[in-house]
């Protein structure tokens, strides 16, 4: 595998490869740009076909942390780190000290967090061998709620630029993914007053969803197929392909998962259908948002920043038609002069 020619490596500037034999640890750290401070990022833990799938998917995770911060304001870099596995069943506290201590070896150059599949004990036990984490119990905590919030506002956004409408009452949504974040999502559009139709690989939250929440439940294919509003990622990346978009009856695609698009194409190919997209690392910012308060947090400041999510759309989108370009185009240009210009 030529690394430094795959299509995914951005001039990161430390990729490294942690193993330990004794905890069956094997993970990788990509760090992507620390122009505007300390690479931050989550921890995944995915049961990867192969090596190579998490190699790009954490190269392409650390790239969209780098513009996540930027977008957001933050003075943070871009990072990211996966842990290979099977999460119901290599958890164990040797493995998570180990990722602590492969962390110390990187002595602050990057800090992790929750992500897919890593809670706040799995930091806790890391936290005991390093302080290169947040998102920590009695600080900052987990960032799953901020994000849901975040997504929900990005929702709001979306739906006033496109559909000029404020309330969400009636509005249609096919939600994909069930997780902490993508069932928070569906409790604020709940209450909003939207319609769920939901899909997930978890049969216990779809039950929950349709009990509390008067969601409809749909087959993991057939969620692309709803004749919808708004199509709300929010399980892994890639929803948006070839197959998907010619299927989708959203106007807006708006959720929070991570790498959305299959391929950068399938941003053109999106406006193509007349279909308002709203760039992944900007909607979902929200928990990384709540995660820089981690040393003086307050709810209250933490909550107000990520409203901001809500007009850094507005202004994307309206740029965006300005310009004739992709969403996902103008954020990554925006993203790119404001680590330029240093954060300004």
């Amino acid at each position: 595998m030529a690394f430094f020619d795959l299509a995914d490596f951005d001039d990161h500037e430390q990729v490294v490869f942690c193993s330990d034999e004794a905890s069956g640890l094997k993970a990788i750290i990509a760090i992507h740009n620390t122009k505007l401070g300390p690479a931050i990022g989550g921890c995944r833990m995915w049961d990867y076909a192969n090596d190579e799938e998490a190699l790009v998917d954490v190269l392409r995770l650390s790239k969209g942390m780098t513009y996540k911060n930027a977008m957001a304001g933050l003075t943070m870099g871009g990072g990211k780190s996966v842990i290979i596995g099977d999460a119901k069943s290599i958890k164990t506290e040797a493995l998570f000290t180990a990722f602590g201590e492969a962390l110390n070896r990187l002595n602050g150059r990057y800090l992790s967090a929750e992500d897919v599949n890593i809670t706040t004990d799995d930091i806790a036990i890391a936290n005991k061998v390093t302080p290169f984490v947040t998102g920590t119990e009695g600080k900052s905590g987990n960032p799953g709620p901020f994000t849901a919030l975040g997504t929900f506002l990005g929702i709001k956004a979306s739906v006033k630029h496109k559909l000029n409408r404020d309330d969400l009452t009636g509005l249609k949504v096919a939600v994909q993914g069930l997780g902490s974040v993508g069932y928070g999502l569906c409790e604020h559009l709940h209450k909003a007053g939207a319609i769920l139709f939901v899909t997930d690989i978890n049969q216990a939250s779809l039950d929950k969803a349709a009990t509390e929440l008067n969601a409809t439940v749909v087959g993991l294919d057939e969620i692309y197929d709803q004749d919808v509003d708004v199509y709300a990622p929010c399980a892994l990346g890639a929803s948006i392909n070839d197959d998907t978009i010619s299927r989708l009856k959203a106007k807006i695609v708006a959720g929070c998962a991570n790498n959305q698009l299959a391929e950068k194409r399938h941003d053109q190919a999106l406006v193509d259908q007349g279909i308002l997209y709203a760039p992944d690392y900007v909607i979902n910012a929200g928990g990384i948002i709540n995660v820089s308060f981690e040393d003086d947090y307050c709810v209250e400041k933490s909550t107000k920043k990520v409203e901001e999510i809500y007009n850094t759309l507005l202004d994307v989108f309206t740029k965006a038609d300005a310009l004739n370009k992709p969403t996902g185009i103008i954020a990554d240009e925006m993203a790119r002069e404001i680590i330029k210009n240093g954060g300004k």
